[in-house]
């Protein structure tokens, strides 16, 4: 790995974007190659990735009901709350890279973004629920929304959102990119999956 990437040595590494913009499938590749060079890594996904977070993503995201705007917030805080608690926070003690599948920044996106909740106010919670803990890097895979959309088989109670709300969510990301430079990287995802996988581990300096 190169080691002069501007992320030295980051560990906690965060996979965002809007609906289909294919963040499991790179985020299961980079762990994969991280692995092949013997490294050890976590992969986790938001909502979820524990006990408790697994049973709140089924209130979150099953269609069918009605979740309060601020409800919804506080719900995936909670979830986050513990996977950071039982896994995210021990695996970085040990020097284990952790790869996840969303993290707080979909919560600015979407709660703040596109359901129009005061961001302030969305950072406030989430930075109680991490304890502080954000990731070290956020990949930002950049489609558009109605490109996400389509690459979907079906989706969940936020993904079945009428595209104008995912239009929100995805200036909301390209905001939080602008805001934090020096954390984000940003990667064209409409390109062949093996062509973002290699954008990414370069940015990341596992490659060079």
């Amino acid at each position: 790995m190169d080691d002069r990437s501007r992320f030295g040595g980051a560990r906690y590494v965060a996979f965002e974007g809007v609906e289909g913009a294919g963040k499991s499938t790179i985020a299961r590749r980079v762990a994969d190659f991280l692995e092949e060079l013997g490294e050890r890594v976590v992969l986790v996904r938001e909502p979820g990735g524990t006990e408790v977070g697994e049973r709140i993503r089924d209130i979150l995201l099953t269609t069918g009901h009605e979740v309060a705007p601020r409800a919804e917030a506080a719900l995936f805080a909670a979830s986050r709350a513990q996977l950071i608690a039982e896994t995210v926070s021990p695996a970085i003690a040990e020097g284990v890279w952790v790869l996840s599948d969303r993290t707080a920044y979909s919560s600015l996106a979407y709660q703040a973004g596109g359901r129009g909740l005061d961001i302030g106010e969305v950072f406030a919670l989430n930075d109680i629920a991490l304890a502080g803990v954000w990731p070290d890097v956020v990949v930002l895979l950049r489609v558009e929304p109605r490109v996400g959309l389509e690459r979907q088989s079906g989706g969940d109670r936020i993904g079945n959102e009428e595209t104008a709300f995912h239009e929100k969510v995805a200036a909301a990301f390209d905001d939080l990119a602008a805001s934090e430079p020096d954390r984000f990287i940003v990667v064209d995802a409409s390109a062949p999956v093996d062509d973002v996988v290699r954008a990414v581990l370069a940015e990341l300096g596992i490659v060079r």
